[in-house]
């Protein structure tokens, strides 16, 4: 049986995940990888924001 996938895991709620308004437009950037991102592609090296670990923990998920 396959695990149901963390609705929080994206990047969007990383402590890595960072977005800088520039010419018009939001460029995403993951500053632990160094590359662009968008906030809902997921990675392995997900380490979420303290208030979405108090927010997993609430709704029954372990980080």
């Amino acid at each position: 049986m396959m695990k149901e996938p963390n609705p929080f895991h994206v990047c969007a709620t990383c402590i890595h995940f960072r977005a800088y308004k520039e010419n018009g437009g939001t460029r995403y950037i993951c500053a632990r990888l160094g590359f662009d991102t968008r906030p809902s592609y997921r990675f392995d090296c997900w380490v979420p924001k303290e208030q979405v670990v108090k927010l997993m923990e609430k709704r029954g998920w372990k980080s």
